[in-house]
Parts: C-alpha cells; sequence; structure tokens
C-alpha cells in the first residue's frame, strides 16, 4: 500500500546561517523531525567561517575555502533557504520580516546572525576604509590591494586577537609579494588584554618580527584618503585601512520586545530568549545564566543543545540545559604558518601549532563539504516490468519543471481535431490560440511548474515569469490570470501560511507585468506545483513562430543552464552561489525586453524545450534553417562545468534527440538544457540587432547575438 507523505504541522525558522546553525541544518539533515518544515534566512547563499579568515588573508587558503554552502546545507536538511536580510521579528504576529518578500511565519525561530562592526561610524571610515565583517567586500578589496605594485601601507584598527592575527596576516602576504609595506595596528586602548600575559607576549614579538607598528591607547580622530588622523595629532600613512574592533548586535534584535543585554539577546541555560518560541546562539546571544565572551567555540559547542531543545519546542523530547566550559582553548594565527595555542595561561607556539589550527579548522569545515550521502530506498522485490527502466538512474529533476518530453506532446496533440469555432485560432508552433471576442484579440497560454525549491515564494515568482514567457514572446500585454496549486500536505494552519505567501507573491508579479489574477483553483498533492492560465490583449497582430525570415539575426535574452543547475541543485552537486545566481536570472521578467523586440519577425520563450528545440519549433514554423554561434551563447554561471562533469536534466535525452544533426560535447549539449523562466528568443531584422541589443544590455538584460535564419531549412552550428 501506497504510505502518503506524513503532513507538516510546525515551521522552525533559523534566522542567520552561523555556526550553530550551519551545524543544526548538518544535524537536521542526518535525523530530521517529522512534521516540521524547517527554513533558513540569511543574506547571501554561503556563511563564512571567521576562523580561517587570517589564513585567507595571510594567502594559506582560497577564497573559497572559507565558505558554508548554506544552498547545499538546506537541500540536505530539504530545509528551504530565503536569501534575505531579517530586519526584525513580529512576537504577536510569530513573523520574521525581510524586505521584498511576505513575511515568514514561524511557530519556533532560533536567531544566529553574528554581530557587525561599530567601524563605519567613525569618521571617515565609510569613505576611506572597509570592515573586516562581512567578509565579502573586504576580500574583493584586500584582493585587488595585494595585487597593486610598488610599496604599501596598511593600518588596522582594533588590538584583540582578531585585530592582531589581521594584521600579522596583511603582513605576511606583503612581504611574501615583494612589496616594501608599512603596516601598523592601532587600538585606543593596550593590545591582547583578553589572553593571558605569556600568550600576549609570544603575539607582540610575532608582531615585532614582521615589522608592524604597534601604536596603543590612541584613538582615532578620522580617517582620510591615505592617512589615520589620532586625537593626539599624529597622522599615520594607510591607503589600506580595515577595522577589527567596534563589535556590536544589529540594529534590529534590540527592537524585537525580546529581553536584552545591550543589544544582545538574553537567553536562559536551554538557550531560550524571553518568549519560550525564540531561541538565540552565538554571539548574537547573551548567556544570562553564565555570561561568556564572544567566541566561535561557544556556538558550535551551543548546536548540539540548540538542536536538541528545537525540537523539544516543536514537541518531541524535553529540554536540555547548556553549560558553557570556563574556558577554552585559544589558536591565534601568526601571520605565517606559524600559531599560537593557549589555554589556563599556558601558551606554546610555532609550526606545529599551526598545523594543529589547521586541522581543527579542516575538520569543521569539512562536516560541511563532505555531506553524508543519503541512500535510495530499494524497490520492491516483486514489482511490474519495466519499472526500474521508468525510474531511471537518478530522482525526477526540477530543472525542467518535471515537463514531459516534447515527442510524447507533440504525439497526444497530433490526434486530436482542429479547432470547430471560428473565434479561436491555433497559433503554429505555439503552445497558445488567440481568441476573439467582441473585436478585441487575446491570446491566452497555461503553464505550470513542479516546485524546483522548497520556498513558495521564490517558486512562485519563477513560475510566474515563467507562464508570462508565452504573454510577452507573442508582444501581447499580460491582462488576467488564475492560479492553480497543488500543495503538499500540511495542517490548516500552515495551509493558510502557504497560500498566502504564494499569493502576495503572485500578485506581486502579475500585477508588475500589467496582469490581475482574478481566482484559481487548489488542491492537495505530494509536493508543490504552481501554474498559471493567462491572457494577453492583443493591440497588433500577434508575434508567431511563423514570421522568421531568411538573415534575420537571432537574439537571446538571458543566459542558458537553469536546467543543469536545477538539477545539479537537488543532487547537492551545484556551489550556493551558481543557484543564487540562476534564481536571480529566473525571477527577471521580460516584459521589457518583449517591448524592445516588438519589431521581432518571430519570438518564442526558451523553456522546457532548450534553445535547440524552440529554435527548430520556429525554424520549422517559419520555413527556414538557422546558423547558432556556439561561443556567442552566454551560459550561467556554473553551467559549462557541471555540464562537462555529466551533470544532465531529466529530459536532456528528449530534447537532444529533437535536433540529432548538431554536435555533441562540451558546450553544445547546453543547447539541449531544458529551461525554466527562459530568455526570448527573436528573430529580428539584421539592420537594426546592434541597436535592439545595446537597448537590451542597456535596460540590464545579459542578451546576446547567437546566430541568424537561413533559407537552408536546416539547423548548423559554427564553433
Amino acid at each position: 500500500m501506497h504510505t502518503p507523505p506524513l503532513p507538516l504541522t510546525r515551521d522552525l525558522v533559523l534566522i542567520g546561517g552561523g555556526h550553530s546553525h550551519a551545524l543544526v541544518l548538518r544535524k537536521w539533515g542526518m535525523n530530521p523531525l517529522p512534521g516540521a518544515r524547517l527554513t533558513v534566512i540569511n543574506p547571501g547563499p554561503t556563511a563564512p567561517y571567521s576562523g580561517m579568515l587570517p589564513g585567507f588573508v595571510a594567502g594559506h587558503y582560497q577564497r573559497e575555502d572559507l565558505d558554508i554552502d548554506l544552498v547545499k546545507l538546506a537541500r540536505f536538511a530539504s530545509a528551504r533557504v530565503i536569501l534575505g536580510e531579517v530586519r526584525g521579528i513580529d512576537l504577536d504576529r510569530r513573523e520574521v520580516l525581510v524586505p521584498g518578500r511576505p513575511p515568514v511565519r514561524f511557530d519556533v525561530a532560533s536567531v544566529n546572525v553574528g554581530i557587525t562592526s561599530d567601524m563605519p561610524a567613525l569618521p571617515g571610515f565609510a569613505d576611506h576604509a572597509v570592515s573586516a565583517k562581512p567578509l565579502g567586500p573586504f576580500a574583493a578589496r584586500w584582493a585587488r590591494y595585494l595585487a597593486g605594485e610598488g610599496p604599501a601601507s596598511v593600518a588596522v584598527i582594533g588590538g584583540g586577537v582578531a585585530g592582531a592575527e589581521l594584521v600579522m596576516a596583511m603582513a605576511h602576504a606583503l612581504r611574501n609579494r615583494g612589496r616594501p609595506a608599512r603596516v601598523t595596528l592601532i587600538d585606543n586602548a593596550m593590545v591582547l588584554s583578553a589572553i593571558g600575559a605569556k600568550a600576549a607576549a609570544s603575539v607582540r614579538r610575532a608582531l615585532a618580527t614582521l615589522g608592524i607598528d604597534l601604536i596603543e591607547k590612541a584613538p582615532i580622530a578620522r580617517i582620510g584618503a591615505g592617512h589615520l588622523m589620532l586625537e593626539d595629532g599624529r597622522e599615520i600613512e594607510a591607503e589600506f585601512v580595515t577595522g577589527a574592533a567596534g563589535a556590536r548586535p544589529y540594529d534590529w534584535t534590540a527592537k524585537t520586545g525580546l529581553q536584552h543585554q545591550d543589544g544582545y539577546i538574553a537567553v536562559n541555560g536551554y538557550l531560550q530568549s524571553s518568549d519560550p518560541a525564540v531561541f538565540a546562539a552565538g554571539d548574537c546571544a547573551h548567556l544570562t545564566d553564565n555570561p561568556r565572551p564572544k567566541a566561535g567555540v561557544y556556538a558550535v559547542r551551543e548546536a548540539p543543545i540548540l538542536y536538541h531543545n528545537l525540537r523539544a519546542a516543536l514537541g518531541a523530547g524535553r529540554m536540555r540545559r547548556y553549560v558553557p566550559q570556563k574556558d577554552y582553548l585559544k589558536l591565534v594565527s601568526l601571520g605565517g604558518k606559524n600559531a599560537l595555542a593557549e589555554r589556563f595561561g599556558t601558551a606554546l607556539s610555532g609550526p606545529l601549532m599551526w598545523k594543529w589550527k589547521d586541522h581543527i579548522d579542516q575538520k569543521f569545515m569539512n562536516r560541511f563539504r563532505d555531506l553524508p550521502s543519503m541512500e535510495t530506498p530499494a524497490l520492491p522485490r516483486q514489482r511490474a516490468a519495466g519499472l526500474p527502466e521508468a525510474l531511471g538512474d537518478k530522482p525526477m529533476c526540477g530543472g525542467c519543471g518535471a515537463k514531459v518530453g516534447r515527442g510524447a506532446l507533440r504525439a497526444a496533440l497530433a490526434a486530436l481535431p482542429g479547432p470547430d469555432r471560428a473565434d479561436i485560432t491555433p497559433l503554429p508552433g505555439d503552445d497558445a490560440a488567440l481568441v476573439t471576442t467582441g473585436g478585441t484579440r487575446q491570446v491566452m497560454t497555461s503553464d505550470h511548474l513542479r516546485s524546483l525549491t522548497n520556498d513558495p515564494v521564490l517558486m512562485t515568482r519563477i513560475a510566474a515569469i515563467h507562464a508570462l514567457g508565452d504573454i510577452w514572446a507573442m508582444g501581447a500585454r499580460p491582462q488576467a490570470a488564475t492560479a492553480t496549486l497543488i500543495l503538499p500536505r500540511l495542517s490548516p494552519a500552515m495551509q493558510q501560511r502557504t497560500m498566502a505567501e504564494i499569493m502576495a507573491a503572485a500578485t506581486e508579479v502579475m500585477r508588475a507585468a500589467g496582469a490581475e489574477i482574478v481566482g484559481g483553483h487548489s488542491s492537495m498533492g505530494d509536493e508543490l506545483t504552481i501554474g498559471f492560465t493567462l491572457t494577453g490583449l492583443c493591440e497588433n497582430n500577434p508575434i508567431t513562430l511563423a514570421g522568421g525570415r531568411p538573415g534575420d539575426a537571432l537574439i537571446l535574452t538571458k543566459p542558458l543552464g537553469s536546467g543543469v543547475l536545477m538539477a545539479a541543485e537537488m543532487a547537492g552537486k551545484a556551489k550556493g552561489g551558481w543557484v543564487a545566481a540562476a534564481y536571480d536570472l529566473m525571477t527577471l521578467p521580460q516584459g521589457g525586453a518583449a517591448q524592445i523586440l516588438r519589431c521581432a519577425h518571430t519570438m518564442t520563450d526558451v523553456t522546457g524545450f532548450g534553445l535547440a528545440g524552440h529554435l527548430q519549433g520556429m525554424c520549422e514554423a517559419s520555413g527556414c534553417g538557422a546558423v547558432l554561434e556556439l561561443d556567442a551563447v552566454p551560459l550561467m554561471q556554473g553551467a559549462l562545468e557541471l555540464s562537462e562533469n555529466g551533470v544532465r536534466s531529466t529530459i536532456f535525452a528528449d530534447n537532444r534527440a529533437l535536433a540529432p544533426e548538431l554536435p555533441t560535447g562540451g558546450k553544445a549539449d547546453l543547447l539541449f538544457d531544458p529551461q525554466t523562466a527562459g530568455g526570448l528568443l527573436a528573430a529580428v531584422p539584421s539592420d537594426q540587432a546592434n541597436r535592439l541589443m545595446n537597448e537590451l544590455q542597456d535596460a540590464g538584460h545579459t542578451a546576446a547575438i547567437i546566430g541568424r535564419l537561413t533559407d537552408t531549412k536546416s539547423l548548423n552550428l559554427q564553433i
């Protein structure tokens, strides 16, 4: 007997992708709680591991070595990931506030957002310096400066352990580059006061060995171009200025209504805030029972307790108390591959300590790089013939919206009789029709997608843009839409939440396109599916597939690769940054591009049948052939690398069979990659192509001229 999926009944929302939450996600993937929907919200697709920052600055690690990939981690945990910066929590409504999307409802929430820098408040800092956190802007600025030539001058503000590690790493990197440098560490008090006297003396010796100027008890008045001005009147030369001091909580954490200590969320021994449904961990939390300094080691040690107590708050088990250790091992990078280890006043330093630190750091990061593979359940021993072949060698991916191959669709449609009504005209080669009502001409189309992301809001935006593509491609103005939804099994409360998120997102996209949602239908199934039926007004003759002319230039308005990227994401093989960039492209509306291309002789949206399949349909309807310039075809980040590694969307083989005359391998394979919410493919007069390209690019579209129509009635590839 088929066992239906268990319904979801509670929402757990993790705010921030800090060390505690990253470990909770990993543990959740190993042992999820049935009935709970897990969400993680973070500003970007990755979260940096701060323990390896000095090693990166010194040149021992690559930038990507520091990143915990939250998109991969969320997929492993079957969680939805929302990329956005939280601006608040509404405790009364049980909502997390994220600009640019509907509020995220929760039953239980946890905050692990770390802390931010107070440095930008220093006069001149925002214009002439960069904070060490967040890592992204700092890393980019440092890489550019390090790659320069000639003498260098660098200053680090903040004489704690973090500032000392950073300044030694910078001095080491500049020395390795052969650049003479003046490197300065500045603090308004005594440096290294948080570690023991013996350890501090060792670090001071390391600073001196690297030629770093140490300026203590010297408040900074302001920062200017190429210098810092101290309050005592001294001027310090510094082209590159960064800050590792002035750490403070985010402003919004003190405005939630939760009890706090100087903005840090106050938590009890169970890591619960003053609201029992809201937890906090890491640097953003204040341990009221056992206050401790801000250090990543506590966030890591809190993770198992947090994981257990979040499950308990959702109804599974009893809570456990977190008891922090009295002291912890401090490992301080000394610039080169040397480090200092200190605990309970005992300090040791040298290359062996660096190897120890590197081992600990790599072991921590390997927890997220090497996620365990979940075994696919075995098929029943007794089964109908053909079942393994029908399943294939991989799960059905979302890279094609679980679309049926073109061959099956064509065969089914070919058997249908033509319309008897004079007011309905099928458009040749298009999955749409022209409807005439009282002299008004409308195009009508329908499209739906199986969910390729666990975020209903993101999925709705993708599905809406995908469905609007046919209307835009025919040169019509979107008018009315009905929504068709299949929701997974949810409790009534979660049905209402999910439906509200979906309809708010759908209304936003449709209204921006000029259309209104006028109704819809919903049902329940095994997984989320979202579709729209649309009408569009035709003030002029619709642009169909049949209007292409030999000599027309072919313009593509979006890069290819969403199919392979989404297939890889579902398999945990795509980098989070690639996936986030693909989502941005898939949710980019094409109404403005369609308006620019309104002079097109023929136009289509590139979706499930891939560029080659949709171009073939255009050529067949227009009685033309085409030549594609493979080098000119734009690709999404990571698409070629994944394709060359053998990643394929489910219907790739069906798409490949549509144009067997084209070569295979390398970039050519991506011509058959099914696209979700893909770009427009337009055949335009050749003498207008460059002007149209400039207009598209000025409007923010990654457009390219990729070939031309010919009179040969065949597809050819120019490599």
